[in-house]
């Protein structure tokens, strides 16, 4: 049975998406994403009037949301250092699945010059911004003081994303395994072992065991 034509833009925005990962914005035409997709070629300016930078941007949103939606997840978790090991657990089964070809879809879009839309980078900026807010969320509900929650988020995302970089030109998961390790040690220290100290404070863990 042929997909319904209703189908037709959420598998061009899947491909989108999955384009973006593997090749990047600048590589990631009408073209392709209709031979990745199956859509028909009548169908883009239909379901996309603003045409491929509407298309790039619309992936973005969904890749976006659909890793706020792991982080939101792992909001709610008991355990903060598990949940931010599976979050680099994720990445890692992405690059080793797809043989280190599949990255991050917003990087993909951030680093890449687009003056004729401009606005793909602020989009990119917003989902790292939403990322960036839920871990903090998380770190801040775990005890941490908003600054040291805020700065800890940012440092996560971005371990992750430059990590998931390195793997991808050495082909190994060394980068990734390293820069996990370093924050769940990290976290292990700064959210387990805080002080009892006031509202407000940003001191390290405590010099002597409670």
């Amino acid at each position: 049975m042929s997909p319904r034509k209703s189908d037709s833009r959420e598998r061009m925005v899947l491909s989108a998406a999955a384009l973006l990962r593997e090749y990047g914005a600048g590589a990631t035409s009408i073209d392709r994403v209709l031979a990745h997709s199956g859509a028909p070629r009548g169908s883009v300016y239909h379901h996309f009037p603003g045409g491929r930078a509407q298309l790039i941007d619309e992936a973005v949103a969904l890749a976006g949301d659909f890793i706020s939606g792991l982080i939101d997840a792992a909001a709610r978790a008991d355990d903060p250092v598990e949940a931010v090991d599976a979050f680099f657990g994720l990445w890692r089964e992405r690059l080793v699945e797809s043989d280190f070809r599949a990255g991050c879809p917003i990087v993909a879009v951030a680093v890449e010059t687009n003056d004729e839309a401009p606005h793909l980078a602020r989009s990119a900026a917003a989902v790292f911004g939403r990322w960036q807010e839920a871990l903090a969320a998380l770190f801040i509900r775990h005890g941490l003081p908003e600054p040291r929650g805020r700065r800890l988020a940012a440092f996560t995302i971005a371990a992750v994303e430059g990590a998931v970089i390195m793997c991808r030109a050495e082909r190994s998961t060394a980068a990734l395994e390293a820069a996990a390790t370093e924050i769940h040690d990290l976290l292990l220290s700064v959210l387990r072992n805080r002080p009892a100290t006031g509202p407000g404070s940003d001191q390290g863990p405590p010099s002597h065991p409670q």
